[in-house]
């Protein structure tokens, strides 16, 4: 058995007005907590730092560089790092990051138990639109301030197994843990904030976004054979209400653990990263059972393309 303990640190709401480091005191309790239910790994959301931003429209987007890191960790980080090292913990969570050269992502990192970051990931698949759109009952602009992610779907050796990332919106993409799959992954980490709203529909309820959630991390973690770990930013911010619902998620697909709250609160849950071997060597074993000469299309296209009428 190779087991990891994983803590899903789902955080209540961030309102606008929260400081860098009162957030980061809130998550050293939530991984004061974790440490005492004996976590090894620690996950926390998408922008993990601040509100989520990205439902305001401004017409100068520079404006918005303040909700972004230049450098990590930094100043107002470097006591959540510390706190990692000493408890022995690695830990990921998702900040809104600004290079060097002026490039803005949506990312997430990795670290081993001492805080050093030895994995980074950009968010691929951003949902929303560039525009502020009079039709939506809020906005949703994540196509206005990030950018693409660019280091696609990597995995890293740590922790005893194999490890990936992704943020929010990748969870829906079966892509995204197909890609990770090919590289033998063994547990996927995915921070997100989600509306309650969809902002296109509203009859849509709160139940059936919490159903597509479920439904989108079960269905990778079985078609994969990986462990997968999501975890909300949850609650009102500044009265725009996201949902909770974070889970673990086994390698049968079968949930494991859920969060009961929109509140901050620590899921603790043994992963045995041996238990994705069963699916890895017998429905899916890719080396036996796929067909690529027949998947041409997923990389040769975007849109959907009807064949022609008669």
């Amino acid at each position: 058995m190779r087991i990891v303990n994983v803590a899903a640190a789902q955080m209540g709401p961030i309102q606008k007005a929260d400081s860098r480091e009162a957030v980061v005191k809130r998550m050293i309790a939530l991984m004061d907590e974790a440490k005492s239910k004996g976590a090894d790994l620690i996950v926390y959301p998408e922008l993990a730092l601040t509100t989520f931003f990205p439902r305001w429209y401004v017409e100068d987007r520079a404006e918005f560089d303040v909700w972004f890191e230049r450098e990590m960790p930094n100043a107002a980080t470097r006591p959540l790092f510390e706190r990692a090292a000493q408890h022995g913990m690695a830990m990921n969570f998702g900040y809104a990051e600004l290079t060097p050269d002026g490039h803005h992502f949506n990312t997430a990192v990795l670290t081993d138990k001492s805080g050093k970051i030895v994995g980074k990931y950009r968010k691929v698949h951003l949902p929303g639109h560039v525009e502020y759109d009079t039709k939506r009952s809020h906005q949703h602009l994540e196509k206005r301030y990030f950018e693409p992610g660019d280091l696609g779907f990597k995995v890293w050796r740590t922790l005893g197994g194999i490890i990936g990332m992704a943020i929010c919106n990748d969870r829906r993409w079966p892509e995204t843990y197909r890609v990770m799959g090919l590289q033998g992954v063994e547990m996927v980490l995915i921070g997100y904030n989600t509306p309650s709203v969809n902002a296109e529909k509203s009859e849509e309820g709160v139940e059936k976004r919490l159903f597509h959630n479920r439904l989108s991390v079960q269905a990778g973690a079985y078609q994969n054979a990986t462990w997968v770990v999501a975890v909300a930013k949850a609650g009102i911010e500044d009265g725009h209400p996201l949902f909770g619902g974070s889970l673990i998620v086994d390698p049968n697909g079968e949930i494991v653990a859920e969060a009961k709250t929109e509140e901050d609160e620590v899921l603790v849950h043994p992963c045995d990263l041996d238990a994705t071997t069963f699916g890895k060597t017998t429905i899916f074993d890719f080396a036996r059972h796929r067909r690529i000469e027949h998947y041409g299309l997923i990389t040769s296209q975007t849109g959907a393309v009807p064949p022609p009428e008669t």
